[in-house]
Formats: C-alpha cells, structure tokens, sequence
C-alpha cells in the first residue's frame, strides 16, 4: 500500500456544510442516472451542481461503447465542451469534479483555471504538466486495484499534484470496480460508494 493511501476513514457525520459551486463532469457512459443521483445527493447537502452533457445526449451501455464515443468526439472537443460549460460559473469560483473521464477533464479544467476552489475526482485522473500549479485542496476516490488507475501511476500523479503546490488526498477502496458508485453497473460497490460520499460530503465543506 502506497504511503499516501486512506482505506475507507470514517468521515464526520452531521456537519454543517457551507455552499460551493460544483460542474460536475459524467463518465465515458455519458450522462446516466447515477451522475443525476449524485448531483441531486450534493445539491441536499446545500451545493449548487451544474451536469453539463459532454456527449450530446448519447450514452453508452459499455466501456467499449463509451470509448468509441470519446475517440468520435476527441480529446479536444470534449475539453471545448466542458470550458463551455465552466465558463458562466467560474468567476466566482467552481468546485471541477468528475468520474472517470470526467475527472481527467475536470482536473484539466481545474488547474488552468486560477479562481478554482478546488477538485474532486471519482475514478479518474490526468496527466500532470510540469509546468502545473496550484493552490487547491484535491481529493481522490479510487479502486483498489483499478487496471486504469495502475499504482505506479497513481504515484507518479500523486508527486505532481504535490509538485504543482496541491494539498492531495487520495482514498482507495479495497476489492471494488473502477466505477463504482453507479448502481446501474457491474462494478458497483454499496459500501464504497456511502463511504466515498460521506467523506467527499465533508471535503466540500472546508472548499
């Protein structure tokens, strides 16, 4: 286990939250009911939650599915998408977060983007440039293993995003699928998934 690994720390309940402003970035199966359940879940907890829809109404019923939709529509268009969807927010100061692609683009969009408040990443990760830096608290939920977030890569992104000046947790979640906080699919994980929550719940509150 890496040193900077958290496995399922208890979170403090029934704390007061205070107010952010989140985009909320959907997976490679586009924008499915499980990303509306956790909008709705962060919106009772007082945020405000935009889901912008990066695939133009199109979802995907597998990986393989939601991976020809990514390479149609390509990198650059996509992250074209989610600027667009930032941008009427931003100046106040948006929380980025995302599963899985949506993480990647919301990391991107996060550390270009100087008034970000901070980050919130559910399986998924970018590169980071070395050039990167930043002032934001960024937290990490992850599977442990997850065959697209290998360990040795994990490590490496964990060193730039301390590199680039964030303040990094990561979470892992021992015996679980790659997506699993949606119930819709095979790799969902119940008790991952409330924990996973309870502890992004209370990192919104200090953003």
């Amino acid at each position: 286990m890496a040193p900077w690994t958290r496995t399922r720390p208890t979170a403090n309940e029934g704390t007061s939250v205070t107010a952010a402003t989140i985009l909320l970035l959907h997976s490679t199966y586009g924008l499915r009911p499980a990303v509306h359940t956790a909008a709705d879940r962060l919106r009772a907890a007082g945020h405000e939650v935009h889901v912008p829809d990066l695939f133009d109404g199109r979802t995907a019923e597998t990986m393989e599915e939601g991976l020809r939709l990514r390479e149609e529509i390509g990198r650059d268009e996509l992250l074209r998408r989610a600027v667009t969807a930032a941008a009427p927010y931003s100046e106040a100061g948006l929380v980025y977060a995302g599963f899985s692609l949506g993480g990647a683009i919301a990391q991107n969009l996060a550390l270009g983007d100087e008034r970000a408040r901070g980050l919130l990443l559910l399986h998924g990760t970018s590169d980071v440039a070395d050039d990167a830096a930043t002032h934001i608290p960024v937290q990490l939920h992850v599977a442990d293993p997850d065959p697209f977030e290998p360990d040795d890569w994990l490590n490496a992104w964990y060193l730039r995003m301390r590199k680039a000046g964030a303040d990094v947790e990561v979470h892992r979640y021992r015996g679980a699928g790659h997506l699993y906080t949606d119930p819709e699919l095979p790799d969902y994980d119940a008790e991952a998934d409330k924990r996973t929550w309870a502890i992004a719940l209370d990192f919104l509150q200090d953003v």
